[in-house]
């Protein structure tokens, strides 16, 4: 006789639930085992021995003399004393001999460098020559001291007695287009601070500097001097008559401008020297003037330009 169907599913229940707490107690237990059961002791790691580099010659190192360990390094304090600047050597055609000091980050050379980027490289200034010298020539010290935080600014700038010191770019471009050598003798005409004939004794043999007004003559001479000069000469005179003494000139720059091109500035080029020039009177024009090897001279027109006017015989010859 089978039982009521009733009684049948209330048996499979019972059976169903008994088998679900065997199966919950035997996962407890595993689950259990796994906490409560403590980590594996793990081996020592055995050191690793780093593999021996070769130097740059490809060469192993020496290994340690253990005998004879080496000495530790001294260490340096700051009370010692910096090791003396070492002199640049130059060649035979090169400038004299100059001391050459390490130059410290400061705001002025900061100033030098965004100048050089910024106002000469990033236009047409590309004679690596001219941008190195650029970046190095101190032109706040070539400015009036009320002025030096002007002094890398693109324009120019007053330097008393009704003249200016150029700005950056016209004074590198006219030292790209004179060319100058190691091996050149330059003359640099209209002296004004200094800041020009500094820029051509970094690059020349000699330099000859012609400053018709005195107190700026005098004041270039002294500040030239203590910038350690020794290829560069200055006086007070007129410039349009150039430095007949000591021409032939291979370069010659003019930081003034006469209205016509001063016949003994052409004369004393020497063969392949070249004259920058400003000419004109309202309208100015910045020229380069080439001797050939043939005796024939070459006139190239540049750019505008704006210069004081050349004073002394220049204004007496006035076309």
């Amino acid at each position: 006789m089978e039982p009521p169907p009733r009684l049948t599913r209330i048996r499979l229940m019972l059976v169903g639930l008994i088998m679900l707490l065997a199966g919950l107690i035997v996962v407890g237990a595993a689950v259990q085992g796994i906490w409560l059961s403590p980590p594996r002791p793990q081996p020592p790691a055995e050191p690793e021995t780093p593999a021996p580099q070769a130097s740059p010659t490809g060469q192993q190192p020496a290994e340690p003399d253990q005998k004879n360990p080496p000495a530790p390094a001294a260490e340096t304090t700051g009370s010692a004393e910096p090791s003396p600047p070492r002199p640049v050597k130059a060649g035979k055609s090169d400038p004299p001999v100059r001391w050459a000091a390490a130059e410290e980050e400061t705001p002025e050379s900061q100033a030098r460098r965004r100048m050089v980027e910024h106002q000469l490289r990033a236009r047409d200034i590309t004679d690596p020559r001219v941008l190195e010298v650029m970046g190095r020539v101190p032109r706040h010290l070539y400015v009036p001291e009320n002025l030096r935080a002007s002094a890398y600014a693109d324009h120019p700038l007053p330097i008393g007695h009704g003249q200016t010191i150029s700005q950056p770019y016209i004074v590198a471009l006219m030292t790209q287009l004179a060319r100058p050598k190691p091996s050149h003798r330059a003359l640099d005409i209209g002296t004004g601070s200094g800041y020009q004939a500094a820029v051509l004794a970094e690059l020349s043999k000699e330099v000859y500097s012609i400053e018709i007004v005195r107190p700026l003559a005098e004041s270039a001479q002294k500040r030239l001097a203590q910038q350690g000069y020794k290829n560069l000469t200055v006086r007070c005179g007129d410039g349009y008559r150039g430095w007949p003494e000591k021409a032939p000139f291979d370069v010659i720059i003019v930081a003034a401008a006469p209205d016509h091109v001063p016949q003994p500035l052409i004369d004393q080029l020497a063969p392949g020297g070249r004259l920058v020039i400003p000419v004109g009177r309202f309208y100015q024009e910045l020229l380069v003037i080439e001797r050939r090897a043939d005796g024939t001279v070459r006139r190239q027109p540049s750019i505008p330009v704006m210069f004081v006017p050349m004073t002394g015989e220049a204004e007496k010859r006035k076309g």
